[in-house]
């Protein structure tokens, strides 16, 4: 019941604060967890702002808004990423399966949680098949020739390229087409079988034709693995993803079922993004 004393931007709060309850789902046993988290790259100015929510297991979240409004450093805070530049400051607590990823190592928590990126980024001075294991390489473990061989396979099959690159192996991953690089890149992701895969719009830099090849092998993906994807593309974020966040100046303003969120939006200013009338 509301307190009849309070004064009218009291009021507005308390409002506001049921809103805002309706437009966050509560994800049950999630395999993510993100707790007030708040992500500064200058005193007082946040790119990202008190943000909570849950992942769901074997599910595609998409992560939706305007440019500037955080998508990509939510993302990138997920494995860690921004430590890499002493400037940015980072608050709040991240979990995965119920574990603090401030004390994971570094390499450990890459390998549970790879990242995929904008554009395809093959390293150019190895063949297709080492860039596969090019993580082992890089974290210097050591794996039979034999092992290297069945991770090499099962990761070009996992990405539906095995057939297309397997008499090709020992050419560089730069001799494939922008689409086959994408999915040679989710390839290496995989080799080290992680429990959730981030992509940074992953599609932005293809074509209709291998942008709906990355999106088929996403949906098939799911199964195994937990997928987070950021993108600008609402129509793919509708095809695809199971449950959709959409940002705003740094804020989670809703987080839904996808199909709820694009029908039937709780808040106004998720509305008129997806509408289209600002973006």
């Amino acid at each position: 019941m509301v307190n009849r004393n309070i004064n009218e931007s009291q009021l507005n709060d308390y409002l506001m604060t049921i809103e805002m309850n309706k437009a966050i789902i509560d994800i049950k046993n999630p395999v993510l967890t993100i707790k007030d988290l708040s992500i500064s790259y200058e005193k007082g100015k946040y790119a990202v702002k008190d943000v909570s929510a849950g992942i769901k297991k074997n599910s595609i979240t998409a992560i939706m808004g305007p440019s500037g409004c955080g998508k990509s450093t939510l993302l990138r805070a997920i494995n860690r990423m921004h430590e890499l530049y002493p400037s940015i400051q980072t608050f709040g607590k991240i979990y995965l399966d119920n574990e603090d990823i401030s004390a994971i190592p570094s390499i450990k928590l890459r390998q549970k949680i790879g990242m995929v990126f904008q554009r395809p980024n093959p390293f150019p001075t190895m063949s297709i098949y080492d860039n596969v294991i090019a993580g082992y390489k890089l974290n210097g473990t050591r794996i039979k020739k034999s092992r290297k061989d069945e991770i090499v396979e099962k990761s070009l099959s996992d990405v539906v390229l095995w057939d297309e690159v397997k008499d090709s192996l020992h050419k560089r991953g730069t001799f494939l087409s922008g689409g086959q690089q994408q999915r040679l890149c989710v390839a290496r992701t995989l080799a080290f079988q992680p429990e959730i895969i981030l992509m940074d719009e992953p599609t932005s830099a293809l074509d209709p034709i291998a942008t709906a090849k990355i999106e088929d092998l996403l949906v098939e993906l799911k199964k195994k693995y937990t997928i987070i994807l950021v993108t600008h593309n609402m129509t793919q974020a509708a095809r695809i993803s199971d449950l959709s966040m959409f940002m705003y100046l740094g804020e989670l303003i809703e987080y839904g079922i996808t199909k709820s969120l694009f029908t039937n939006p709780v808040n106004k200013k998720t509305e008129e993004y997806l509408t289209g009338k600002f973006g």
